[in-house]
């Protein structure tokens, strides 16, 4: 391949979906969102020694990961990698839109903004409203996204894919069906209550 070649190369996701024009609209989750073009979602856990290195990682690569947190999928990356494909597909059927750009709005729409503490005062233990760090809120989406998937999947003929594709699609258009709306509404409520 030649100089010129290269330069006009685009990385497109599994060969489809592109990450170009992509915008993360949160202003505070822009820095944490990566939106590195690459093609398969697969670093080989290079972030991982390093403090704060995973907001680096491409965030369907950390999707990728989240799926096979545990049950079936634990550590079998090429089976995530798979069902995280065909969740795409899914979306890009349903929606008609870029997957990679409905899985941003879905991660923006997701992340709670506060959560609660314990604070202990005198022997008693009071539940304190916290600020989250955006890190955090983009972990917690992720993983609510994920585990929303993993119940509707379960002891259900609904497979796996069509779970997740379901679930952020529900979650990029903040439809109260998405269990990551749930939950994020939810932690809020509670922290709302305890300011």
């Amino acid at each position: 391949m030649s100089k010129d070649e290269k330069a006009h190369f685009v990385f497109k996701l599994f060969d489809k979906w592109s990450f170009e024009g992509i915008d993360v609209r949160d202003p505070g989750l822009k820095r944490y969102i990566s939106l590195k073009p690459i093609e398969i979602p697969h670093s080989g856990g290079r972030h991982e020694h390093q403090r704060f290195m995973k907001s680096n990682v491409n965030i369907v690569e950390r999707l990728l990961n989240n799926v096979m947190r545990h049950g079936r999928c634990g550590g079998k990356k090429a089976k995530a990698t798979g069902i995280v494909k065909n969740a795409f597909e899914i979306i890009h059927l349903k929606t008609g839109k870029n997957p990679v750009e409905v899985l941003v709005e879905a991660v923006t729409k997701a992340s709670p903004c506060e959560d609660i503490t314990r604070v202990a005062y005198g022997g008693v233990v009071y539940p304190v409203s916290v600020d989250l760090a955006p890190q955090r809120r983009i972990d917690l989406a992720l993983r609510h996204l994920t585990d929303g998937a993993r119940q509707v999947a379960f002891s259900n003929p609904k497979t796996i894919d069509e779970a997740l594709a379901d679930e952020i699609i529900h979650a990029g258009s903040r439809d109260s069906k998405s269990h990551a709306i749930k939950k994020r509404d939810e932690m809020e409520r509670v922290a709302l209550a305890s300011r």
